[in-house]
């Protein structure tokens, strides 16, 4: 049995694609957190856009001389055989990532692949799809331009800081159109809203003691006091209990973000929308 290589003192992962590599970097990040080696902890290589045997071979230069992990998106066969063959030689490990899904999507299909690079950044529908998401999505930012709130796919409601706007542009960057509505104590909401009947409407809320955390630093960060109603624990707790109230009321579904991230929420979110779209073509396969 061969022996293991050397680690480096600090641990290196090197990203080879033939495409941006943001699907690796993606990929590595989701694996690393999986872990008590943070990702502070690691150094990151990005070889981005190697498309020809020269580049991959100053490539595979760089990554003998630094050892580490080698994760790659590499399709085309020659490239993939250099970096390969010199991974193997210097007893440096490697996966291909995609291969695995690649394999298992082609088996399903019954078609081979393509094996051409950066595929999925073509300016396909999808992408336009995407552009005009985010151009809506910020155009209808903190309850601006209610007016055609019906175009929207999904409408984000909550109080002050329960993270509407990031998650909206998350959902955007996915191809839905998303406008957020801030619920403000003593303040109606748009009557387009209450009047809406296509988007999805979806309340975030989030633990008392979190939004005062969450609202005192924002005041601090803009160099304002601190000692006002938006961070009294008590004018707090009153305003997340309405907003909840207000949710049922018109039987808006509400989603806890106190421990999601971003995406997290954006994917329950999601659910919700699928379930949604399904049931209402079942409905319209009935009539």
């Amino acid at each position: 049995m061969s022996p293991q290589p050397t680690l480096p003192r600090r641990p290196h992962i090197h990203l080879v694609s033939d495409a941006t590599g943001e699907t690796l970097k993606s990929v590595a990040t989701a694996a690393m957190v999986q872990f008590q080696t943070s990702n502070e902890e690691v150094e990151t290589h990005s070889w981005a856009l190697v498309r020809t045997a020269a580049q991959m071979e100053r490539v595979v230069e760089s990554i003998t001389k630094i050892g580490g992990l080698v994760l790659f998106t590499i399709v085309d066969p020659n490239l993939r055989d250099i970096l390969v063959r010199h991974c193997g030689k210097h007893r440096i490990p490697y996966l291909a990532v995609l291969d695995p899904v690649i394999l298992a999507v082609g088996k399903y299909f019954g078609e081979k692949a393509k094996n051409q690079p950066g595929r999925q950044h073509e300016l396909d529908a999808e992408y336009f799809a995407r552009i005009d998401a985010m151009h809506f999505t910020i155009a209808h930012d903190d309850g601006q331009h209610t007016d055609d709130i019906d175009k929207a796919d999904i409408v984000l409601v909550g109080v002050s800081r329960t993270s509407k706007t990031p998650t909206s542009i998350y959902l955007a960057n996915r191809g839905f159109k998303t406008a957020n509505i801030p619920i403000v104590p003593g303040l109606s909401l748009p009557e387009e809203l209450l009047r809406s009947k296509e988007p999805l409407v979806v309340g975030l809320t989030t633990s008392p003691d979190r939004l005062v955390m969450v609202r005192r630093n924002r005041l601090l960060s803009l160099n304002q006091t601190t000692e006002t109603d938006y961070v009294d624990i008590e004018q707090v707790r009153a305003e997340v209990a309405e907003a909840r109230k207000l949710c049922a009321r018109h039987g808006w579904p509400i989603i806890d973000v106190s421990r999601r991230s971003i995406e997290e929420t954006a994917a329950a979110i999601l659910n919700l929308y699928n379930r949604r779209e399904e049931k209402n073509a079942h409905t319209e396969d009935e009539a």
